[in-house]
């Protein structure tokens, strides 16, 4: 039983992990297409586009519910 916890590997401490997680992110991150500067405006441009739509949607549904909900209770400011 002692025999076997000997032969086991060794985890190394945590600043040789900590050193190899680091590396292995910067070799993935030099691996990464990263997007040209058109493309980033493009999408961004949509994003903002879905974003006014979204708004513009959820503004409509919160003024219609509450007109209805005024009208049910009778607290229109009349």
């Amino acid at each position: 039983m002692a025999n076997q916890k000997n032969t086991e590997a060794k985890k190394p401490n945590i600043f040789v992990r900590m050193g190899r997680k680091i590396k292995e992110t910067f070799s993935e991150l030099k691996r990464v297409t990263w997007p040209t500067f058109p493309k980033v405006v493009k999408t961004t441009c949509v994003v903002l586009v879905v974003v006014l739509v979204f708004l513009v949607v959820f503004t409509g549904l919160n003024m219609g519910l509450q007109a209805l909900f005024n009208l049910i209770t009778g607290l229109g400011g009349k």
